[in-house]
């Protein structure tokens, strides 16, 4: 057993520790963008009216962990629409961007699930605001009545300088990046890998349902166990589209505080459900 112990520990220490220089470069210029550009990001997001899920979903791609936030207040205020609040919430990934870029044999694999997250929130924003915008509640659209300028994305506090900022960042990361590691590990050594290939091959269509709802939780955990599960092949992409789709990050808190309708609240979280679920299935049945 202490053996077992022994080489989970070292393997996951090195796997994590391989990837610091590179985590550590990626949220240096998560944190540039975040200090240097968010104000211009903002006013992108809410200028873009009834086409605004257009430069939602580029941006959502776009690393920077308060953009879903952002989103989520802007819509809280009627200042843009539900089409584009579910591209930003889609097109976002938490921390997988990030953990992705510190492993340079996985960036065909990043290119590849950040091109399908694009096209699922292009499609979800134009169903939504455009093609069936009539089936979607009145009370929930959204739209133009607030103004940009009544809404407070941002926290007045004194913040950290870019560099101790991206070195917070990257240590909690890498913490979790660690801990998962390990516990991935130590299931290996204990389960069997054979064992553990077999249980999640057997989920199957399954996959994306499970992910998908793992997404949901508003905690960066969530984003960074179905990136290590993607990166070391125990998770299709199809999985991955799933639960990186339904994985707003802190969005979907800030959305419970900033929308006071609960109703509406439930309706668009099963809305981003349904709609990242259904967009894993569909990789997954199509074979990518």
């Amino acid at each position: 057993m202490q053996e077992i112990i022994t080489h989970a520990v070292l393997h996951a220490a090195e796997d994590s520790v391989r990837m610091l220089p590179f985590l550590f470069a990626a949220y240096l210029l998560i944190e540039y963008i975040e200090h240097r550009h968010s104000a211009w990001l903002e006013r992108a997001l809410a200028g873009g009216g009834r086409f605004g899920f257009v430069p939602a979903s580029a941006l959502g791609l776009v690393p920077q962990c308060g953009f879903s936030a952002m989103a989520a207040n802007l819509y809280g205020s009627k200042v843009i629409t539900l089409g584009t609040l579910m591209a930003v919430f889609i097109a976002t990934s938490d921390e997988a961007v990030p953990i992705l870029i510190a492993t340079p044999e996985h960036w065909d694999r990043m290119f590849v699930l950040l091109g399908f997250k694009l096209a699922v929130a292009l499609a979800a924003g134009l169903c939504i605001d455009v093609l069936f915008k009539r089936l979607i509640p009145a009370s929930v659209r959204g739209g133009y009545a607030g103004s940009m300028h009544d809404v407070d994305c941002h926290d007045h506090e004194e913040r950290d300088s870019i560099l101790i900022a991206a070195v917070k960042h990257t240590l909690h990361i890498f913490l979790y990046i660690l801990v998962f590691s390990f516990a991935m590990g130590l299931a290996v050594e204990w389960i069997g890998e054979e064992a553990l290939s077999a249980f999640l091959a057997q989920a199957g269509l399954f996959q994306p349902v499970a992910a998908g709802l793992l997404g949901l939780v508003p905690n960066c955990a969530a984003s960074v166990l179905i990136t290590q599960l993607y990166a070391s092949g125990s998770l299709t992409l199809g999985g991955a589209v799933a639960g990186l789709s339904t994985s707003a990050g802190v969005g979907l808190a800030v959305l419970l505080r900033a929308n006071r309708s609960w109703k509406q609240n439930v309706f668009i979280v099963g809305l981003l459900y349904v709609i990242g679920t259904a967009a894993g299935l569909a990789v997954q049945i199509l074979g990518f």
